[in-house]
């Protein structure tokens, strides 16, 4: 039999239920690949705690539905009495009194959480070079990026620390790090999945999501963590139930095209790459469609007007009274503040603090974010009207693949582009998955499929024919040398 972390979750889960391996045996493995944490994929490791309930899982006579298999965390999601920072020294050391509901849901169907994985400070970065605790590498190449902000869960199923991980989405940051991690990420339709404990961004777009390294694993992993729930009066949960995908072809699928996504700023290689993948959905009987998204070229700047406006309000909460860092030594009520947020955030969370103070300022809101929000509509709009006429769009995860390291951070504006592909989707609420479709210059390229509201299921079908189509190996060729 393969190594335990070679196998995927849904053979860990098999192996388990037909005695061939235990819980224990899993999570000794996985821990083993985590404690020699090359690549900085985790902040926080749930050791002791996970081997005892492998020990439990593996004592019962009828094992849960995931049997006892690990999955990593994004720090972002709070989780009972183990560290979460969110990536940031604010919360250095932080215990939460709760845990966030999709991983109390996984928690009860059996999963292992194993860690807590690095990210981009308040998940504000596009290659996790914002987290205050260093920067995860890629297990492809550790001279370059994970992406970001979920860089840490994506790099972690890369590595194979873990089968399948948890993120957060918020402009791209599930599906852009699974492009340059060579994964698959997925990002669902905004609703979902209960935001209660998740660390907030910006409300109006966050969602959390799974990474697997097969679309059979995501589907399986988002069948658990979706669902209403009444902490969270925005989680709606999806219209039908998640269906492990089966399809082995795309048969009268309608397939747009953005080209928009796929011209100036894209490059050559991973346009290359998707336009192969494309290809072969054309093979597997799939009709692909030119289809225009004539807003999603404002995508960029509505994002970075309304992310960091309800950044600024979200982030207020932190302020050195009720937990988190406080200043010491401080004269004043105002002084401390002050200071306990200089010496708290990075650069990064106070630039975006300053932009979407400004934009919400007297004088300037509807000249900025009014604005921004009647474009939002404008295209989500766009996407109504698109998907009268096909099933579902493809284009590019992200404009390139993973780029070196400290080679944007002094470049913010070159850093944003990374997320031009993803964020028209985010900002119309759409679901949308990213698999890897092929390599550039030996480095791996997403591409990425979204469809209407609610349809997961058929993403799913989709992406999932599409992969096997594709047969490309998750495996990083470094990875060997590595370990």
């Amino acid at each position: 039999m393969s190594a335990p972390t070679d196998l995927t979750a849904t053979q860990q889960i098999a192996a388990v239920r037909a005695g061939e391996m235990t819980s224990a045996e899993l999570v000794d493995a996985h821990l083993a690949r985590c404690e020699d944490d090359r690549w900085n994929s985790y902040l926080a490791l749930n050791a002791d705690a996970a081997r005892a309930r492998a020990r439990e899982i593996d004592a019962m006579a009828d094992k849960p539905p995931l049997a006892g298999v690990p999955i990593a965390v994004k720090d972002a999601l709070v989780t009972r009495d183990l560290v979460t920072t969110s990536g940031s020294r604010m919360l250095e050391g932080f215990r939460p009194l709760y845990t966030a509901t999709c991983v109390a849901r996984l928690e009860e169907a059996g999963a292992i959480v194993v860690g807590k994985t690095n990210m981009d400070e308040f998940a504000m970065g596009s290659s996790t070079e914002n987290s205050a605790y260093g920067p995860t590498l890629n297990p492809w190449d550790t001279g370059r990026v994970p992406g970001g902000s979920s860089g840490g869960s994506a790099s972690a199923v890369a590595a194979r620390q873990a089968p399948w991980s948890l993120g957060s989405d918020t402009g791209g940051s599930i599906r852009q790090p699974a492009a340059l991690c060579g994964i698959v990420g997925m990002k669902p339709t905004y609703g979902a999945v209960s935001r209660y404990g998740l660390i907030a961004f910006a409300s109006s777009l966050d969602q959390v999501g799974p990474f697997a390294r097969t679309v059979a694993d995501a589907a399986l992993l988002l069948s658990y963590i979706e669902g209403r729930d009444p902490m969270d009066s925005t989680c709606v949960g999806l219209r039908e139930p998640v269906c492990v995908p089966t399809a082995t072809d795309l048969s009268g699928v309608r397939i747009g095209v953005v080209e928009e996504l796929m011209g100036e700023g894209t490059d050559d290689g991973v346009r290359a790459a998707v336009r192969e993948a494309l290809d072969r959905a054309e093979h597997l009987g799939a009709t692909l469609v030119p289809v225009e998204l004539p807003n999603s070229r404002h995508g960029l700047s509505t994002y970075y007007i309304l992310a960091p406006a309800e950044c600024s309000a979200n982030l207020a909460r932190f302020d050195g009274i009720r937990y988190g860092h406080s200043s010491a030594d401080t004269d004043n009520l105002t002084e401390h503040y002050e200071r306990t947020r200089a010496e708290g955030f990075g650069a990064e969370v106070k630039r975006r603090i300053m932009l979407g103070t400004f934009a919400l300022a007297s004088g300037y809101y509807d000249a900025y974010y009014g604005q921004a929000q009647r474009v939002r509509t404008r295209i989500a709009e766009d996407f109504d009207r698109a998907f009268e006429s096909v099933d579902l769009i493809a284009s590019p995860t992200s404009p390139s693949v993973a780029f070196p390291l400290a080679s944007r951070t002094d470049d913010p504006m070159h850093m944003y582009l990374s997320d031009t592909c993803t964020i028209p989707i985010s900002l119309a609420g759409l679901p949308s998955v990213s698999i890897p479709c092929g390599l550039d210059a030996g480095m791996p390229v997403g591409l990425q499929l979204s469809g209407p509201a609610f349809s997961e299921n058929r993403l799913f079908d989709a992406a999932h024919a599409l992969e096997a189509a594709i047969g490309f190996d998750t495996a990083p060729p470094a990875l060997e040398a590595a370990a």
